[in-house]
């Protein structure tokens, strides 16, 4: 068994381990979904909710599978993620990205390119729902580890100065209006990513990009019911590659997306959305931006 299925098995376990101490105590959709790199939030950005249905004092957890198909690309993304005391989360996260027609204009048809995500995130401050009547946040900071796994990219991420490693520091703020059933977030991302470090980390040709961006992030969530959200998301995304001389043709743009969530049950929660990726490598892409769909699901306790 490979070491990521190692982990993400144990993580499960651990999961599976605090069901017993989780109930369901938690407003629905108010600890989010699962973002694509495993942490708790919105479909594209994290949050500074704690993920799970459980409560202070106890252990719980969730699980979750997300597909998006782009116009040239194919991203599938699986995770988990155990929340203790709604206080700390600990995530795991793999990425499995289908590089289509720019895998075989660099002569690998059917390139994918890999990414593990090892996340935490800790609630330094507020409470989502107890505050919801004053102007406090619930407030988070985050890392997330990303590795990516060797594949044919490999030579042209050397040739870039692109390393194939990277961290990831966030800091979170969630506001939720409960009366006018609305919830806000912004995010501070600290990064060197590459699309989300699916093209590496940073970059060293002629303009080298190596010291750490801020990126901002911003969500929106309205409830038009108790167990469906309407919302839309915002990420700025760093364009190192671009900006250290590789030219217009990998240029990066910013990720944006309109979603609906709906928790059928206390336990399960559906997420589509359509989503603006902006450009990602248009030199192989004829310089569509990649829109298309995104569907998750995820099962927490």
């Amino acid at each position: 068994m490979k070491p990521t299925l190692k982990l993400i098995t144990a993580a499960c376990a651990l999961l599976a381990a605090g069901l017993a101490q989780a109930d369901t105590g938690k407003l629905l959709l108010t600890g989010g979904v699962s973002s694509i790199d495993g942490a708790a939030g919105g479909g594209l950005t994290p949050w500074a909710v704690i993920g799970s249905n459980a409560t202070a004092g106890e252990i719980g957890g969730t699980a979750h599978v997300t597909r998006v198909n782009t116009r040239d690309y194919g991203l599938t993304a699986y995770g988990a993620a155990v929340g203790i005391h709604d206080r700390l989360e600990l995530s795991i996260a793999r990425q499995d990205f289908n590089t289509g027609a720019t895998g075989t204009a660099l002569g690998a048809p059917g390139l994918h390119l890999r990414q593990n995500i090892l996340g935490a995130k800790y609630k330094v401050a507020g409470d989502a729902v107890l505050d919801a009547d004053t102007l406090m946040p619930q407030v988070a900071v985050g890392v997330e580890f990303k590795s990516l796994e060797s594949s044919a990219l490999d030579a042209t991420l050397a040739t870039l100065g692109a390393k194939k490693s990277g961290v990831d520091l966030y800091v979170s703020a969630t506001k939720l209006f409960l009366a006018q059933s609305l919830l806000v977030n912004a995010t501070l991302r600290a990064t060197k990513a590459n699309q989300n470090g699916l093209l590496g980390f940073g970059a060293t040709l002629t303009s080298p990009q190596n010291s750490y961006k801020l990126m901002p992030e911003f969500s929106v969530a309205y409830l038009i019911s108790k167990n469906v959200a309407v919302g839309a998301e915002y990420r700025r995304m760093p364009n190192n590659l671009q900006d250290a001389g590789a030219g217009a043709g990998l240029r990066s743009q910013d990720w944006k997306d309109i979603f609906v969530a709906w928790a059928p049950t206390k336990n399960v929660s559906l997420t589509l959305a359509y989503v603006d990726l902006g450009t990602i490598v248009p030199l192989t892409t004829g310089g569509r931006r990649q829109t298309g769909t995104y569907l998750s699901a995820q099962v927490a306790f």
